[in-house]
């Protein structure tokens, strides 16, 4: 594909607004490594740019590390957890984490931009992320300060001799390795990191090598907040050196990963060595199965952001959509006009709806989607084209007339990119047999103005996470995770606090 054959962005701003002093401000600070509480170089000297994916310019260089750091950093996570952390009570545990909850919220601004300009999420989104971590260090800190045991009837081979106790404790699993992906970077390492501080754990960062920078902020809040030196440790560096070293380490008794299913596989074959405990949170082809009955005026807008939300860069994106024919014709005109009215352009610019994807090469290969799904039949009803110019755009895109042996159907993209099929049937149980012929099962959502249909159809969908009439309803408080090739485990909500704790039981003969 070339800049050539790309068509003319749409974009609310010839120019999007500049980042604010303080952003450009962090931009130009030495970019490091965080371990033990100090900034450091990578032991390699080595670097690596961190570009704005709309316009393609450097943002900043960032220190990157590889085994050695990971090695340096695993062993401050250690002795910090040995150390001054594990002999915080939970109660100080939970008031550092909302000490910091409170740093984050002063500093919104400087995290909002610097996750557009890593990411290139609109603005919008990105301040609505910022807002939710704040609330999850707040939720967790009051999740640390109720982390209790229980008490049980002691083993009968006791009690025949002598009065006995038996009681359980609640313990961190120790040295956490979490591995963030690059599409909501800071809200993903937040999600791991806060339940993992509110056990008592202690960690090991390593960001995406695309969007490194709001972690870094994060890390030097915590230094501001009063965390002891080592709690969290921060490597950036590429999967192959320092996300591998990661996974592997002796030391590690826990890695949380979030990405694709096939890393997903080389983390677990990894994770054997000492067999640590693993949570995955990976792919997703989410189905959205529109009903006969369902409201017009909420389905296509929800069906549509569904798809589209962060250019269909999330792992719940739905993008198996089911429309049934009684509605099939006025339901697809009005996602195509939904799509066609998105404005495209940087994130900064606060009228965008639509911002670029990660990387030339992820644009690149969403394109080779689109133009498959052309091959293979489907009917390309809107968009389908990258925009000239700098960035990485892609239009929000729709095919009908989809099967379900297609790529666009079957693989999951991470792009702006749906996929409709038509049914004519009522039966529930083939309607939920269509939505359940995936690999994955992540989330999904139904659209109906029958309760009944609504809970029937929930409970025969084999997905993490399901709602109605709208979708992606994830909260702090809610467990979210998924079934099949979808991953390990639940983050977010008790589940969340939980995969980070181990319970040891305990019995006293008296």
């Amino acid at each position: 594909m070339t800049d050539e054959s790309r068509p003319t962005a749409r974009a609310g701003t010839a120019k999007p607004p500049s980042p604010s002093t303080a952003t450009l401000d962090y931009l130009q600070q030495p970019h490091h490594l965080l371990i033990n509480g100090r900034r450091v170089e990578g032991k390699a000297g080595k670097t690596l740019a961190t570009t704005d994916p709309a316009i393609g310019e450097v943002l900043a260089h960032v220190a990157i590390g590889d085994g050695a750091d990971i090695d340096a950093a695993v062993a401050a996570a250690r002795n910090a957890f040995n150390g001054p952390w594990r002999r915080l009570t939970h109660f100080e545990r939970g008031r550092l984490l909302s000490r910091l909850a409170r740093l984050i919220e002063a500093n919104t601004d400087l995290f909002t931009e610097l996750e557009v300009l890593d990411n290139g999420m609109p603005v919008g989104i990105a301040r609505l992320t910022i807002a939710n971590i704040a609330e999850m260090f707040d939720y967790y800190a009051g999740a640390a300060q109720r982390i209790e045991g229980s008490t049980t009837s002691p083993p009968r081979h006791i009690t025949e001799h002598a009065e006995a106790l038996t009681y359980t404790l609640r313990e961190p699993v120790g040295v956490a390795g979490l591995i963030v992906p690059w599409n909501v970077p800071i809200s993903t390492a937040v999600l791991k990191l806060a339940p993992a501080l509110a056990a008592g754990c202690t960690a090991v960062i390593k960001p995406s090598e695309e969007t490194p920078l709001s972690i870094l902020l994060l890390g030097q809040l915590m230094d501001d907040a009063g965390f002891p030196p080592g709690v969290l440790n921060i490597v950036n560096g590429l999967g192959v050196d320092a996300g591998a070293a990661l996974a592997n380490h002796p030391d590690v008794d826990k890695i949380s990963f979030t990405g694709s299913t096939a890393t997903g596989r080389k983390v677990i074959q990894a994770a054997t060595g000492n067999l640590k405990k693993v949570s995955l949170e990976l792919g997703g082809k989410s189905p959205v199965v529109v009903m006969p009955d369902a409201d017009p005026a909420l389905a296509v807008p929800g069906v549509a952001m569904a798809t589209f939300f962060l250019q269909g860069q999330n792992c719940m994106a739905g993008t198996r959509i089911f429309i049934h024919d009684s509605i099939y014709d006025a339901l697809v005109e009005g996602l195509k006009a939904f799509a066609d009215s998105m404005v495209i352009g940087h994130g900064l610019d606060p009228t965008t709806l639509v911002g670029p994807l990660i990387s030339a090469a992820h644009r690149d290969k969403v394109m080779g989607y689109i133009e498959r799904g052309i091959a293979e039949g489907a009917t390309l009803i809107t968009g389908g084209k990258a925009l000239e110019g700098p960035g990485n755009f892609v239009q929000p895109t729709i095919f009908g007339d989809c099967t379900p042996d297609m790529a666009i159907v079957r693989e999951e993209i991470f792009g702006p990119v749906m996929s409709i099929q038509r049914f004519a049937t009522t039966d529930l149980d083939a309607i939920a047999a269509m939505a359940n012929d995936t690999e994955y099962g992540l989330s999904g959502s139904v659209w109906t103005r029958n309760l009944s249909t609504a809970h029937a159809l929930v409970s025969r969908i084999r997905a993490g996470h399901v709602s109605v009439n709208c979708h992606g309803a994830v909260g702090t408080n809610i467990p979210f995770g998924g079934y099949g090739q979808s991953g390990w485990g639940r983050e977010f909500g008790q589940e969340g606090l939980d995969a980070y704790l181990e319970t040891k039981a305990v019995t006293v003969q008296l």
